[in-house]
């Protein structure tokens, strides 16, 4: 069961929401049925996870004033500008909340602070640069960090291995079409 200080969580699926998706895929198998069908069926889809245990807080996240759609918004803008500096203040403000209320609210809903959700958004774009073989040192620059040896440092933590041996095994695994 999801809880306000929790930014993820696994509860088991219902009978219904199975069947409710069952339904909304057969539909692959008739397209003439999809432009009659698909909106009900997914409605239905809709209407199972909401009832769900984690119902609450998806309806939390639809709601336009709610904390977590506050939260969403300045979520947004990281994610947009996530190379800028990031002001705490500018993101509270974006949020509407004081700074330690953003903060609370922020954690609770990616069990993050901002500054790390803005590091490991930085971390798997310059990861996806590195893949088309531009150097760490290119990569780090782009994403916003200052200091290539903070970037390898950070990166290594996040991903078990140096920016260039990783992005080695990357480049291979994706000539032999593996998946990572």
């Amino acid at each position: 069961m999801w809880s306000p200080a929790c930014g993820f969580g696994v509860a088991p699926v219902t009978v219904e929401l199975l069947e409710a998706w069952d339904h909304l895929l057969a539909l692959l198998d008739n397209p003439a049925d999809i432009p009659f069908l698909a909106a009900a069926r997914e409605r239905e889809v809709l209407y199972r996870l909401l009832q769900g245990a984690h119902g609450p807080i998806l309806r939390q996240v639809g709601r336009e004033d709610s904390q977590l759609s506050r939260v969403r918004r300045a979520i947004a803008w990281i994610r947009r500008n996530f190379d800028q500096t990031l002001r705490t203040e500018a993101l509270a403000g974006i949020a509407g909340m004081s700074v330690p209320s953003f903060h609370r609210h922020f954690k609770g809903a990616t069990a993050m602070s901002p500054l790390q959700y803005q590091k490991t958004l930085r971390l798997h774009a310059a990861r996806r640069l590195l893949t088309t073989n531009t150097d760490a040192a290119r990569a780090a620059y782009a994403v916003g960090y200052e200091s290539a040896s903070q970037f390898s440092r950070e990166y290594a933590r996040l991903f078990g291995a140096p920016p260039g041996r990783d992005a080695e095994r990357l480049r291979s695994a994706a000539y032999e079409g593996r998946a990572i």
